[in-house]
């Protein structure tokens, strides 16, 4: 909704100025009679006014030709999007260690996981024309999303993700062998897994290297995220009462082995200690892997100034109907 001479507008401010005027009218005036019958039957026959009522459709007229005056439009956009050719597959540790207390948002304690979700939705949204998909994993990995242009339904379902979407465990090769897999399809220039754990690779059937040589063969790049503070971490857990407590938990993750997957395939390997430090990693590769995107806005708009017109004569109808009625 826009107006094409907004400057009428300020012709709306005389309204309640009208409205004060039409009250300063004074009183009605009066006659002297010699008989009360004859001015009962005057009164019989006189036309009345509806007084106040008769007001609100004359402002009503003023106000919708003021509105058609500042050429009001409605306008319907649309925006296209080329895709860059840099298809990006994000895989996200949803492991139980992932409930540590060590990062924070809006300067409150907040688990890893929570924090990740916030600073890869900001990632997302600052690389409309990626095709990016989502892997969750823990004991073994699991699709959330295949790589999309669809950002919208891609953050919801990054939203729902929780630490009981799979079972327990760190299996980081079989996490980048799923990543790859719906890599290893995409026409794309550029192929790109970004993963982050805060453990060590326990679960699944192959290990990181292996899944790091068959990424390098076919010509994907993966960038290693471990997060967590160094040293230990507040840990909720339920003690045999089913209370809720902290405990301090030792951080292990293996950094030898992210450092050579990373390496392997051309990339990098970042250490997160806190929410600062991880946005600042996914803001370093987002400047590492970009590309020229094209996007193309179109605009329609479509007249709004005949609707108020006819408003308008409606409005002065029903004053004229008003004007005209006898009241008993």
């Amino acid at each position: 909704m826009r107006f094409l001479y907004p400057q009428f507008l300020w012709l709306l401010l005389l309204l309640p100025l009208l409205a004060v005027l039409h009250g300063r009218r004074g009183a009605a005036p009066s006659l002297s009679f010699s008989s009360l019958s004859l001015a009962a039957a005057l009164a019989e026959a006189r036309k009345t006014r509806p007084g106040f009522f008769l007001l609100l459709p004359r402002l009503a007229v003023v106000a919708l030709l003021i509105l058609a005056l500042a050429g009001p439009q409605q306008g319907n956009s649309t925006t296209e999007i080329t895709a860059s050719g840099i298809d990006i597959i994000l895989a996200v540790d949803v492991s139980g260690s992932m409930e540590a207390m060590d990062f924070t948002l809006d300067g409150k304690p907040a688990n890893r996981l929570e924090a990740v979700k916030k600073v890869v939705d900001r990632f997302i949204d600052g690389r409309p024309g990626d095709r990016i998909g989502l892997v969750a994993f823990a004991g073994k990995p699991y699709l959330v999303s295949p790589p999309t242009l669809d950002h919208q339904w891609l953050r919801q379902r990054l939203e729902a993700l929780n630490l009981d979407m799979a079972e327990d465990g760190t299996a980081i090769g079989s996490a980048i062998g799923s990543g790859i897999n719906h890599l290893r399809d995409q026409d794309s220039k550029s192929r790109l897994l970004i993963l982050l754990t805060d453990g060590i690779n326990n679960s699944g059937s192959i290990s990181p290297l292996n899944a790091a040589e068959a990424a390098e063969a076919m010509g994907i790049k993966i960038y290693t995220i471990g997060a967590g503070t160094r040293g230990e971490a507040p840990l909720p857990v339920v003690d045999p009462f089913g209370r809720r407590k902290l405990v301090r938990a030792r951080v292990d993750i293996d950094e030898e082995t992210l450092t050579a997957v990373a390496e392997k395939t051309g990339a990098v390997y970042f250490r997160a200690t806190d929410t600062a430090s991880l946005e600042k990693i996914y803001e370093d590769i987002d400047k590492m892997e970009t590309t020229r995107r094209t996007i193309e806005a179109f605009q329609l708009h479509r007249d709004l100034f005949p609707y108020l017109v006819a408003a308008a004569l409606l409005a002065l109808a029903f004053e004229l109907y008003l004007n005209r009625r006898r009241l008993p």
